[in-house]
């Protein structure tokens, strides 16, 4: 554990020495060109602005509300006094028949059981979600564009071991023309070597050809044409190969994917919040002041006035939705400490599986090493014997196509074992761009 952090550490101080050292050839600057270049990442970043902006609504429920507010009302009939008067009788209205009322209420409430706290933090869990989001995505695209990177490599490699296969034929091809002339050789071995020829420019084709959907996908991916070759099969980070238990540790801290789901067990944690608060009751404190008419003596006079008040609200029955609602949310969040644990398992499991392959690759590389020096060796030998007329064209060609066979087997083990280190990488959550 100690080791990976340190690399880690390095990788991070020195970032910004490396980011004045790249060229257009360098990975991390496809990388980092992707980033900038793939809507899904506009999304994304879209996406953690909303969960900002719902923080600020869900803040927004425990500040206090105001709203002005006018209204008229005709009324007929109205309550009416008759007083006796002598012979006749006064009659008095009790209230107008024309109403007018403007107003300004505010109301805050003063106790809520943690009804907005609880939404503020359910909120915060959704943006917390949205940033490690981005950051998986970004690491998931960094093991995309460097698989496609490493892609090209082997196959510009492997083409540069093709072109040198098909000079070695050419020039044997000559001197077997000569031969021919001589009546050293027969037409036979002439038109054998030609053979091998074609069949080598047909590899070779083969080979351009997913090299150029390779350009296509790295362009598509991070909207750059890769004009310079990259930079071999050297991973900008080395010394990945710990233990299991190292590497799956350095993964629970680092990797977005875990960082996602504990995200998600703290969303649902403040689901079940949420939740637990429902059918509490509130206190809410209510206030108002304005005009209106309506009193005596003088009712259609407008007069001010001011209500001030509190209001306590106790649900009694609610049909069992906020139990049931609290229910499911705590299946949810079983649910998710379940795929926790599952999510666990897959990257142990995963992370042994690498570390194999890359200590098998390693292995295999000193061997393939040794096995390019004696093919080549041998087709020195096989070169010369032919030349003097001990060899024979299948001695040579048998020669020529065993140093092909080994310089692509060793090419072949550099490739998978630099995609492992990218896995590896992925894995464990450790940035290398």
């Amino acid at each position: 554990m100690k080791r990976l952090f340190n690399i880690f550490i390095i990788v991070f101080s020195c970032s910004s020495l490396y980011a004045q050292q790249q060229t257009v050839g360098d990975l991390s600057v496809f990388i980092n060109q992707s980033f900038n270049y793939f809507p899904q990442f506009k999304e994304l970043g879209q996406a953690i602005d909303v969960e900002q902006q719902r923080i600020t609504l869900a803040k927004a429920t425990g500040l206090p509300s105001f709203q002005a507010t006018g209204t008229y009302n005709y009324i007929n009939p109205v309550s009416e006094i008759s007083i006796p008067a002598g012979a006749q009788s006064l009659s008095f209205q009790i209230m107008p028949k024309n109403n007018y009322k403007t107003s300004v209420n505010g109301s805050y409430t003063l106790w809520d059981f943690g009804v907005v706290k609880a939404g503020v933090d359910r909120a915060k869990a959704g943006l917390m979600l949205a940033k490690d989001n981005l950051d998986y995505n970004k690491n998931q695209m960094a093991a995309q564009v460097s698989n496609i990177y490493f892609q090209i490599a082997y196959l510009k490699a492997a083409i540069q071991i093709q072109n040198s296969v098909i000079d070695f034929l050419e020039r044997n091809k000559k001197d077997t023309e000569v031969k021919y002339k001589n009546g050293d050789a027969l037409k036979y071995d002439v038109l054998s070597i030609q053979s091998s020829i074609d069949q080598e420019n047909n590899r070779k084709i083969d080979l351009l050809t997913s090299l150029d959907k390779q350009y296509i996908l790295m362009e598509y991916t991070t909207g750059m044409k890769m004009d310079k070759a990259p930079l071999g099969f050297t991973f900008p980070v080395q010394g990945l190969e710990d233990g299991a238990e190292q590497s799956l540790e350095h993964a629970w801290n680092y990797n977005p994917e875990f960082k996602l789901i504990k995200d998600r067990i703290t969303q649902a944690e403040a689901e079940l919040a949420v939740s637990k608060t429902g059918g509490k009751p509130s206190l809410t404190l209510n206030a108002g002041t304005g005009y209106i008419n309506g009193y005596a003596p003088d009712i259609d006079r407008f007069r001010y006035n001011y209500t001030a008040g509190v209001t306590l609200n106790i649900p009694i029955y609610q049909g069992g939705r906020a139990k049931k609602q609290e229910r499911l949310s705590e299946s949810q969040l079983k649910q998710t400490r379940f795929a926790q644990e599952t999510l666990n398992n897959t990257f142990k499991s995963n992370i042994k599986q690498v570390l194999t392959d890359i200590n098998s690759n390693r292995s295999s590389l000193v061997n393939a090493g040794g096995q390019v020096a004696e093919a080549k060796e041998a087709q020195k030998l096989a070169q010369s014997r032919y030349k003097n007329g001990i060899g024979t064209n299948l001695e040579l060609t048998s020669a020529s196509t065993n140093v092909q066979k080994a310089e692509l087997t060793k090419l072949q083990y550099e490739y998978q074992l630099c995609l492992a280190q990218v896995e590896m990488a992925r894995l464990t959550g450790i940035k290398y761009w």
